[in-house]
């Protein structure tokens, strides 16, 4: 596996969560494209949307509904590819969706690994390979970024850290699409900054590899820990995408 390869492997997935072709991302001015329904789209997104953006940071890729072109056209087009994805123009697009009875409701940065800087990390305890029959007991609240307990049928691959034989840190993986598997990691509180969430995050990130697919990491712009984590763990940030909802949805996120 090569870094071309784990690049052109992001972009055709998010081709199809898309419905645009992969070279539109990498085009000089920016795409607009119909959001459909795709079965090879990754399983947790919510297919369509009334305006999905994502860049790998030459333009941006506009997968909507296209009763809101309009809308989005103007925006993409009027301000700098990284300005739309942050205050205070982000407020222009919420402003107009807000008109619709939705707002911008989750942004996000992905990082993929570089290949050749994986690093093996020594961590001060046990580390072990754990499949899906070992995560029926682990749908715990302190495990909630590692498994998804709403998607358990995605969960496929973890790494546990034991102390003394008890779990104090667990990095999973979900089986989001046929050839990417996401990586989410917690490490219980009093466990933390000795290096075991990167210790474990690097190591599933091999044992993914090994098995042929490639490994994703997400996380909020404003969750430094959580990127250096992925940076340390020999992660880059590749791709931002940005995600409008209907009002009722985000405000059921916000109780």
């Amino acid at each position: 596996m090569t870094n071309k390869y784990i690049l052109e492997t992001a972009i055709n997935q998010s081709a199809a969560d898309a419905n645009c072709s992969a070279d539109d991302f990498k085009k000089n001015h920016n795409v607009i494209v119909e959001s459909i329904k795709n079965p090879n789209a990754r399983k947790y997104l919510q297919l369509p949307m009334a305006c999905h953006l994502i860049s790998y940071g030459t333009n941006i890729v506009a997968s909507i509904d296209m009763q809101y072109k309009d809308i989005v056209e103007k925006y993409i087009n009027k301000y700098p590819v990284v300005h739309c994805f942050e205050t205070p123009n982000m407020h222009i697009l919420n402003d107009e969706f807000k008109k619709h009875d939705m707002q911008i409701c989750f942004m996000a940065e992905y990082f993929l690994p570089d290949i050749n800087k994986i690093p093996e990390i020594e961590c001060k305890y046990e580390l072990r390979i754990l499949d899906r029959s070992d995560f029926d007991d682990l749908y715990l609240p302190q495990w909630s970024n590692a498994l998804c307990k709403e998607r358990k049928h995605l969960d496929v691959l973890g790494v546990g850290a034991y102390k003394n034989n008890q779990l104090v840190g667990l990095a999973g993986c979900s089986a989001d699409c046929d050839t990417m598997w996401q990586i989410g990691i917690d490490v219980l509180p009093e466990e933390r900054h000795q290096g075991i969430a990167a210790a474990l995050t690097s190591r599933l990130s091999t044992e993914i590899i090994n098995r042929g697919k490639v490994p994703f990491y997400c996380c909020a712009w404003s969750n430094i820990i959580s990127a250096r984590n992925a940076i340390k763990s020999g992660f880059r940030p590749t791709w931002v995408e940005m995600t409008v909802k209907p009002t009722e949805y985000v405000e059921k996120m916000n109780k």
